[in-house]
């Protein structure tokens, strides 16, 4: 199989303006350099991690999916990343998939982070999803899925293989918590010998809550592949070479003794 190119976008979000994001992320995505894979963006890229739902929210097919789909076609790779979303009178905080050709699919998140009311305004996801890249299987999460393990823990079966090779966070993760941040991604990578990305946003948001990025592509070692820093700026095109994830199943075999379990 494939090795992939993975960009990934850590920039700080304006509050709840959507025509000024999608703009903001229109430059930088045009000044990326050579080609891509998969485009990543944070956690309601389009408004900041916002609990007015009724202003954040657009409705779905809006303009931002719009944009998302002519971004793919234009860039003729996969982009994807999170927004608020309002569908048949219930606002989700939905992660889209979106290939070249305009199709896409979605993830809402499963575990709302109750903290800050999100469980309040929005509607959890009952699903998860699996999408297929160049011969790759890549789970999309958002944010607070990362303190889940069990939800997202990877399984193996001869007569299917492994559930993905990749788990993709997206998020609006607070400075103040960056530390588990990056152990949780490491550990996510090392538990499910999988390769972790995992892309949060920087800045000041209009509850004056910090972020510093610390965004990252893990390999199944646990190292990080990304040389973006905390709290800067950056646009980082990261290769995940796919010899290192098979050569590395192939040699050391935990996942042949892994609990078999289910979820309710």
């Amino acid at each position: 199989m494939q090795n992939l190119a993975v960009s990934i976008i850590q920039t700080t979000l304006y509050w709840e303006d959507a025509a000024r994001n999608l703009e903001m992320f229109s430059e930088k995505i045009a000044a990326l350099e050579g080609d891509t894979d998969l485009i990543v963006l944070p956690e309601m890229f389009t408004t900041g991690f916002s609990m007015n739902a009724r202003v954040a929210a657009e409705p779905m097919g809006g303009p931002a999916l719009q944009w998302m789909q002519k971004t793919a076609a234009t860039r003729k790779c996969v982009i994807c990343g999170s927004m608020a979303v309002e569908e048949n009178g219930r606002f989700y905080n939905r992660f889209f998939w979106v290939r070249p050709d305009g199709s896409f699919e979605y993830y809402d998140k499963k575990h709302l982070f109750t903290y800050t009311g999100e469980n309040k305004d929005y509607t959890a996801g009952k699903r998860k999803l699996i999408v297929e890249l160049k011969g790759w299987r890549i789970m999309p999460l958002i944010c607070y899925d990362l303190r889940f393990p069990v939800f997202t823990r990877n399984r193996f079966r001869e007569s299917e293989g492994f559930d993905y090779d990749v788990l993709l966070y997206v998020a609006n993760w607070p400075a103040t918590r960056s530390h588990a941040w990056r152990i949780m991604l490491m550990a996510r990578a090392i538990e499910n010998q999988a390769y972790v990305i995992g892309v949060n946003r920087l800045g000041v948001d209009e509850n004056e809550i910090t972020y510093s990025g610390d965004s990252a592509v893990i390999s199944p070692l646990g190292e990080n592949l990304s040389n973006l820093m905390p709290n800067q700026e950056g646009v980082e095109t990261v290769i995940m070479p796919r010899c290192q994830l098979d050569s590395f199943r192939d040699s050391f075999r935990p996942w042949a003794d892994w609990d078999k379990f289910s979820l309710e």
